[in-house]
């Protein structure tokens, strides 16, 4: 199901619960009932707490938005290490060259057409990623250099290696949902608590007044759509994307 539908659907549910409850609680109501009689103490209750609710919502969405650009710059990272052992290579004979290209290029095809999918479904890495990796790791190391200018690029290739490797174990833990369970228990019984307490206001069925309550509740329903799509930096609609290695490696038919 698209997470776009997901989200009409939610905004429409909690619009469509809030005003069938507004309608089923204004029949309860007599006609001598006077709105105005509200107590102070509930307005401003019903105020603070959808303050503090906002804050709490806030913080919650700078904090898997920190995820996802984190995310995006540990691939930016991988792919950009990549390219400068590919293009460091160059001062290698060009059987080693071509060995170490190739596993790059198998290496770069492998994480964009496989295990991209397997990070947005199970939120984890492959072992035959790992196992490609340690391919170039060897090409690398292995190599004893020859002359003095192969020399001078063997340390720098090693440590892209090692760049490499930390910027895929960490796209590794960035690509599970980042939000514990419990947060989301505090985010659904806020937003629950905060929606019931505009009933307190004694809401009635004039048009302004049930317009802002659907606006409200649909608000609440796309803030937490947003938590939830931005919780999985891979998995999701709004998610980090493989363009730095397309962008590296557009010899390479990737995405195809």
């Amino acid at each position: 199901m698209s997470e776009w539908l997901v989200l009409t659907l939610a905004m429409a549910a909690a619009c469509a619960v809030v005003l069938s409850i507004a309608f089923i609680n204004q029949r309860r109501i007599g006609d001598d009932d006077d709105p105005s009689e509200t107590p102070d103490v509930i307005e401003y209750m019903t105020m603070m707490i959808g303050v503090i609710y906002a804050i709490v919502l806030g913080l919650a969405i700078a904090g898997v938005w920190e995820g996802r650009g984190a995310a995006q710059e540990y691939v930016r990272q991988e792919a950009q290490a990549l390219h400068e052992i590919s293009v460091r290579s160059e001062v290698y004979p060009a059987d080693v060259r071509k060995k170490i290209r190739s596993d790059v290029d198998a290496y770069v095809t492998y994480v964009v057409d496989t295990e991209w999918k397997e990070m947005a479904d199970h939120g984890d890495l492959t072992d035959r990623s790992a196992e490609l990796l340690e391919r170039i790791r060897r090409d690398v190391t292995d190599y004893e250099p020859q002359t003095d200018h192969e020399g001078q690029a063997y340390q720098p290739l090693v440590d892209q290696v090692a760049v490499v490797d930390d910027a895929r174990n960490a796209r590794g833990q960035s690509a599970g949902a980042t939000m514990p369970g419990v947060v989301w228990f505090g985010l659904i019984a806020g937003a629950l608590v905060t929606v019931g307490l505009v009933f307190t206001l004694q809401i009635r069925r004039s048009f302004r007044e049930l317009l802002l309550a659907g606006l409200f509740s649909a608000l609440i329903a796309f803030l937490l759509f947003l938590i939830w799509d931005f919780d999985a930096p891979f998995g999701r609609g709004i998610a980090a994307t493989a363009e730095p290695f397309l962008a590296q490696f557009p010899h390479l038919p990737l995405g195809d």
